[in-house]
């Protein structure tokens, strides 16, 4: 699970550089674009390098813990946070699209990274 941290991590903070370059070239960089699209692009930009820090911070210091259930506490919570790196990679490409600020992925992304940062919490407590 470390290296695995580390190495998804790593392609997050990939794909934070390479859609920072998305936004440059494609769209000059958002200069001229209305606040609504470009609030949401910077936003998911921003969630992408916080999920991506968050594998690589996880990976570092990663160690199985000794119970099982501890163990099964943090895969779950591995899981979720992969999943919620993915939700604000795809939300970076469709939500600044959507009316009315309509934010469905980072929604969902947030309460799933939380959720999987706090089952690592948990797997620690009294160790």
């Amino acid at each position: 699970m470390k290296k695995t941290h580390l190495i998804f991590g790593a392609c997050v903070v990939l794909a934070f550089l390479l859609t920072g370059q998305y936004m440059d070239k494609y769209f000059n960089h958002l200069v001229g674009m209305p606040d609504g699209p470009r609030l949401l692009y910077r936003t998911r930009h921003i969630f992408i390098l916080m999920a991506g820090l968050l594998n690589l911070g996880i990976g570092a210091y990663f160690t199985y813990r000794s119970e099982t259930w501890r163990r099964v506490l943090q895969l779950i919570g591995s899981l979720l946070i992969v999943a919620a790196s993915f939700l604000f990679l795809i939300a970076f490409f469709y939500e600044p699209n959507l009316t009315d600020l309509h934010t469905p992925l980072s929604h969902w992304g947030t309460y799933t990274i939380a959720a999987g940062v706090l089952l690592h919490v948990i797997s620690s407590v009294r160790q």
